[in-house]
Formats: structure tokens, C-alpha cells, sequence
């Protein structure tokens, strides 16, 4: 070999390994091969986001309120033996299925297994086994955002930062953790804000109860007379929060709240117009009822054209008298009609927060009670009346409440629960004066005797007075067998002589219910009646 072949060969190595010193010293200040090697060897488990809780009036946990543990699984048969006894069913398949899996990965498990030598950490679970108050709060999707309900309003508050927590492993290649390595826990971010609700728990839960024993569809408001704060808001059928696929094609729409929607009301209603006739001073009319009365060439009957006889304002409560309140709708014009009903709150929406709001319903304007059928129709509250049971609620707790409007209201604050710091005030009621004090009171009593002496006897509590007014709404609408579905309501107060509480039961679309709307209504005073008893019980001890 030639001296200038030699000189060219070393030229050539010394070339490229200078290349590859240049190779590897790019490599070493190159992160993103850093990060490669990093992922290698680190696993990260994420843990669910931390959120804000739901919170009764009594800062009672109505969200976040069990506790449920994940243990850490890593490859091999040992751990797999360890937690096979301490999962469910299809956590045990899967457990099988992953025994020899390259990566660790977390189990729910029913206990702390952390004395057992097993990495074990305690999440809270967002809905409980038994979930309080379903469609008020709403649900979450899959990534912890809430996509209904007050989840869905109050979304960004509840999730703050949105950070979520995650537990670092370090492993080898086959997956298990690295000699002389434990895992590390990171937590969330949890810095979203919590959300106290009015709803009383212990009335929400037997209002609950006393819905799944008697009713299949429909609602319960139950208000706070003085505050109009409610107390509970249930709606039937109910869904399960955490397997909302599960309901999607269930009949009789179990994701509508009831409790903001409208229907047909039918002789609920017929309470607004006593007030006016009170207010008007023209609540001395008197008719006698034959079962029917005509108004522009058409026949309004009473419920089974029964007649009445001589009847005056008190009695055509008690009886539901049609004829009666037709006359009385004659009598006070349609201006008046609409100006009560409006003062009252129907055809006005109750706002809760973001998109979630009761509806406005519908309230014919004076020019459309012109027409003498119409207003004939909406003197005992069909034709093209239609209201929510916040608004029927929000009429019957006006007159409870010595003739002072509230609005509904559902939301107290957002506040720091470690702290318990108002971030913000949520009840901010409307208020107005409807009726005199006097003329609330002189209503109260005739409510009063609907349910010891007229048609809502059903009503009446085991112990105590109660007073109301029932209604039967047609729908218009007919099953197979042409039977008519009806909304079937009871809107009224307990006690009848201190009023404390408001309570609207309304159940829809039934040809034929078990148990009538009233008698729901009694049950939820004697539950309430219960529930002071052990309060005061529980005072006296402390």
C-alpha cells in the first residue's frame, strides 16, 4: 500500500470517528431522546381530575360522599393472587386478562390495602350507590366535565384548574417497578370551587322514597314558606348517574326534570283567581250550578257534569266548581286575568344558573283572553295554559306566605368548603307584594277547606291541618284504548294554620294513577311532621 493510500485511510477514520463523536454529543444534549428514554421507564396512572362538591343547606355532602379505594396492580402472578379476593367480578376478569401485562395499572378495591403490602389510594366517588337528587345535579361525561344539569352549569367552577392527579411508577422493561423505587402520588389540582344548594337533605331523601313507593312519573317541589328556598325537587322516573347509557332508551324520559318543565294544569290554577276576585273585592259572586254552563255556543261542564247548586267563592274551591270560576273569569275581563297570573309568576322562566332554567310555559296575553273561550278555558286553567310545578309552587307559596311573591330558589352560594368562604351569593329572590296580608289569610282558610271538606280530602295529614287545591289537567292526547292521559296535581301548604312549608305533587300522562296526587301530599306531611319531632329530639339532647 502506497504511503499516499495509507495517509488517505487514516484521513478517512479519523473522519468518521470524529462524525460519530459529533453523533453522540448531539444525542446527549437532544432532550427529546431524553424524554424517549424517560417514558421508557416511567409509567404514569392518572388518577380522576379533583373537583367541587355539591352541598345541602346544612353543608351536608350531597356529591363526593363515599370513599373508594385503587390499588396498584404491577405484572405478575403474585399480585395478581393478592387482590383477586378484594374486587368484583368483572374487575377479577380483568385482573386475569392483564395478569402479564408490560405496564402497571390500578384496580378499584373494596378496603385499604396498604397493611397488606399493596400501594393503595382513596379517591371520593362523585355519586354515591344511592345518588340524592339526580336531575337537579346532572351527571358527568367521561371526562369528568358536566354535560347536564347544574354539573353542566357550574362546570367551570367546579373544575378549576382542571389538573389531574397521577401516580408515577418507575419500571423496567417488563413492567414491574424498579429496585429500591415506590410509587409517587401527584396530586390534583383543587382549586375548584363548591356549590351549596338549598335542598335539604333528610326532606330530599323522603320525598325521594315516598315518590318511588307511590308515584311512576312525575314530580315533588317541596319549598321553605318564608324563604321560598327549596327543599327538595324530585323527579320521577330517576337514572343512574353513574350508567347513564343505561337509560337512554328507557321510557318516559327519565333525563327530563319535571320539576322545569310545563304541562297543562288544569284547576290548580283556579287559586290565582280567587285572589283576584279577593283583591278586586269581587269575591261575592254566587251561581247556581246545574253541571254546565254555555259561553259562545259551547258547553263547559263540571268534573262528571255533576251540578253544585248554589255555590259561592269558598264552596267552588272545595268543589272544583267550573261553572263557578268560567263565571268569575267573565266577571273580572281578561286584563285582570293576565295581570294575577302574571303577579304570580306564570309565563315567566325561573333561572338556576347557566342554561339551566325552569321554563316560561305559556300565558295567553290579555288580547287572547278575549276570545270567550279562551277565556272560559283558562278560567279553571286549560286551554293554552301551561306551567311548571316551580311556578305552580311559586303561586301556592305566595299565598302561604301572607300574599308575598318569592322566586323559587334552588342555589345558595359558591364557597371554599375547607374554608367555608363565600365566593359568591346565589339567592338573590325576586319579591312583590301579590295580595294583602288580610286576603292571603281569607284565601288560606278556604284552601284550608278543600282538604278538610272538599275534593282534596285525600290530602289531609295524620296529624295537623293542611290546605290545597287539586286539578285534573286534560291533555288532549289518548292511548289505545282512547282514554285521555291527564296531568293529575296537588299544589298546597302544611300546616294549614302556621304555614311552613309549600308542596306541589304533579304526576303526568296517566289514564289511571295508584295513588292520587293528594295522598302523595299527605304523606310528605306526615313525613315532614316526623322529621320536627326527631329535630326536637335531637335539640333536647344537645
Amino acid at each position: 500500500m502506497s504511503l499516499r493510500r495509507t495517509v488517505a485511510l487514516y484521513a478517512f477514520l479519523l473522519g468518521f470517528f470524529f462524525l460519530e463523536i459529533c453523533r453522540l454529543f448531539y444525542i446527549a444534549q437532544n432532550n427529546s431522546y431524553a424524554k424517549k428514554a424517560e417514558d421508557q421507564t416511567i409509567t404514569n396512572l392518572p388518577v380522576d381530575t379533583a373537583r367541587g362538591d355539591f352541598y345541602d343547606c346544612a353543608g351536608q355532602k350531597l356529591t363526593g360522599r363515599e370513599t373508594v379505594y385503587y390499588a396498584l396492580c404491577v405484572p405478575g402472578e403474585e399480585n395478581y393472587a393478592k387482590l383477586f379476593s378484594y374486587v368484583n367480578y368483572s374487575d377479577q376478569a380483568r385482573l386475569y386478562r392483564l395478569r402479564n401485562a408490560t405496564a402497571p395499572f390500578l384496580v378499584e378495591v373494596g378496603q385499604d390495602l396498604s397493611g397488606e403490602g399493596i400501594y393503595t389510594i382513596s379517591r371520593e366517588r362523585r355519586y354515591s350507590k344511592l345518588p340524592i337528587c339526580t336531575q337537579l345535579i346532572g351527571y358527568l361525561d367521561s371526562g369528568g366535565h358536566g354535560v347536564a344539569g347544574l354539573e353542566a352549569a357550574f362546570d367551570e367552577a367546579l373544575s378549576g384548574s382542571g389538573t389531574a392527579g397521577y401516580i408515577q411508577c418507575v419500571t423496567n422493561a417488563k413492567g414491574a417497578l424498579m429496585d429500591a423505587t415506590q410509587p409517587e402520588y401527584h396530586a390534583p389540582g383543587d382549586d375548584g370551587a363548591d356549590v351549596q344548594l338549598t335542598i335539604d337533605s333528610a326532606i330530599q331523601r323522603a320525598s325521594e322514597g315516598i315518590a318511588a313507593d307511590m308515584m311512576t312519573t312525575g314530580c315533588i317541589l317541596v319549598l321553605d314558606v318564608k324563604t321560598a328556598k327549596v327543599r327538595a325537587c324530585v323527579s320521577m322516573p330517576d337514572y343512574d348517574p353513574t350508567n347513564v347509557g343505561a337509560s337512554i332508551d328507557a321510557q318516559n324520559a327519565p333525563f327530563v326534570n319535571r320539576a322545569l318543565s310545563a304541562y297543562a294544569v288544569g284547576s290548580v290554577f283556579k287559586p290565582v283567581l280567587a285572589a283576584a276576585a279577593l283583591e278586586t273585592q269581587q269575591n261575592g259572586l254566587t251561581i247556581d250550578c246545574v253541571g254546565y254552563t254555555k259561553v259562545s255556543d259551547h258547553v263547559y261542564r263540571c268534573a262528571g257534569g255533576v251540578p253544585h247548586g248554589e255555590t259561592d267563592l269558598a264552596d267552588a274551591l272545595a268543589k272544583s266548581c267550573n261553572c263557578y270560576f268560567i263565571a268569575m273569569g267573565q266577571q273580572l275581563g281578561p286584563e285582570r286575568l293576565h295581570r294575577y297570573a302574571e303577579a304570580f309568576g306564570f309565563g315567566q322562566p325561573v333561572y338556576l344558573a347557566g342554561g339551566v332554567k325552569a321554563a316560561a310555559g305559556m300565558l295567553p296575553d290579555a288580547a287572547q283572553l278575549k276570545d270567550l273561550g279562551e277565556k272560559a278555558n283558562f278560567s279553571f286553567g286549560q286551554g293554552k295554559l301551561l306551567a311548571t310545578p316551580v311556578q305552580v309552587a311559586a303561586m301556592m307559596n305566595t299565598i302561604a306566605a301572607g300574599g308575598t311573591y318569592r322566586t323559587p330558589s334552588f342555589l345558595e352560594r359558591t364557597f371554599d368548603a375547607d374554608t367555608d368562604t363565600t365566593v359568591q351569593n346565589l339567592y338573590s329572590p325576586e319579591t312583590r307584594q301579590v295580595m294583602q296580608q288580610a286576603n292571603a289569610k281569607t284565601l288560606q282558610a278556604m284552601l284550608a277547606g278543600v282538604v278538610s271538606d272538599g275534593l282534596g280530602h285525600e290530602a289531609k295529614p295524620t296529624e295537623g291541618t293542611a290546605a290545597g287545591k287539586t286539578g285534573t289537567a286534560q291533555t288532549g292526547r289518548f292511548d289505545a284504548n282512547e282514554q285521555e292521559y291527564k296531568n293529575l296535581w296537588f299544589a298546597g301548604f302544611y300546616p294549614a294554620d302556621n304555614p311552613q312549608y309549600t308542596i306541589v305533587v304533579m304526576q303526568d300522562d296517566k289514564t289511571e294513577a295508584d295513588h292520587s296526587s293528594a295522598a302523595v301530599f299527605a304523606r310528605l306531611c306526615d313525613a315532614l311532621s316526623l322529621m320536627k319531632y326527631v329535630q326536637i329530639g335531637q335539640n333536647a339532647k344537645t
